[in-house]
């Protein structure tokens, strides 16, 4: 089968996104490994299907898929992604989108500018839910990892989130402990692993190892989580720069059950068709 593609990316996370509503596309898993394969495929960090509404209450919806094939609830980046594209495919003129994941609905807003900013709804703390193995919820935890003692925080933002203090990201040990703690049995579903350093109140710098795709140049959930994990320990503002490897996101948490908002760019590189 040929199909239509859009490759896109914000900061240096990439991906293929396809319009599933003008098409019909079922994709299985050595489908979805070939389209991310940078040397035999088209290459990309995830593959994003837009899908028509599963409820009246949204616009589309949305299917995140990892290089490795396997299907994940949630993508920060993504998300400006699937608006940018929604947009300049004409599927939507609408300025605020409304989008069901397999986490639940998130809400997209275009802004003038050319960013996106998304509400990324309340993080979710409790252990069993994110889910973490642990006998009660805790702003930070102790976790044996390659034979060391950790602190690190758990937060879901629709997908698991592991996030770490550390004094300078260039040194962290990502390429260890990340798939070291995506892997974690304490993490029955796995996680994305974050090396948060603390510039002051209003900036950290984050590197993202994520679960199924390795490290990449940004993580738009993971530099949510981060700011949820500054704010529980103390360390950070409500309206917080993250500077990753390809760019800088804005985040903002006030807190509680309050919705963590991003803000962003996401930016079409080019189109093509594929046979599968």
């Amino acid at each position: 089968m040929k199909l239509q593609f859009r490759k896109m990316q914000g900061l240096g996370n990439d991906f293929v996104v396809f319009d599933a509503i003008g098409q019909n596309i079922e994709l299985s898993e050595q489908q979805l490994r070939f389209l991310a394969d940078r040397r035999f495929g088209v290459g990309c960090d995830q593959i994003l299907l837009v899908e028509p509404p599963r409820s009246s209450d949204t616009d589309f919806y949305y299917r995140i898929f990892n290089a490795d094939g396997t299907e994940v609830e949630q993508c920060g980046n993504g998300a400006r992604c699937f608006a940018r594209f929604v947009r300049d495919k004409g599927l939507s003129c609408k300025d605020v989108i409304r989008v069901g994941t397999a986490a639940g609905a998130i809400r997209l807003y275009l802004q003038e500018d050319g960013w996106v900013r998304a509400d990324m709804g309340a993080p979710e703390l409790r252990p069993q839910a994110i889910p973490f193995v642990a006998e009660q919820q805790q702003g930070e935890y102790d976790i044996l990892v390659n034979g060391e003692r950790r602190k690190i925080s758990a937060v879901s933002m629709g997908n698991p989130h592991a996030v770490l203090v550390v004094n300078d990201v260039e040194q962290a040990p990502v390429a260890t402990l990340g798939p070291a703690l995506e892997r974690h049995e304490r993490f029955p579903r796995g996680a994305n692993v974050g090396f948060m350093a603390v510039l002051s109140p209003g900036e950290i710098d984050l590197r993202v190892y994520e679960r199924g795709a390795g490290e990449t140049l940004a993580c738009g959930s993971g530099a949510c989580a981060a700011v949820v994990a500054g704010r529980l320990r103390g360390l950070l503002g409500e309206r917080v720069k993250v500077h990753l490897p390809g760019g800088d996101l804005v985040v903002s948490w006030a807190g509680d059950q309050s919705p963590v908002w991003m803000s962003g760019p996401a930016v079409g590189v080019f189109e093509g068709t594929i046979e599968l």
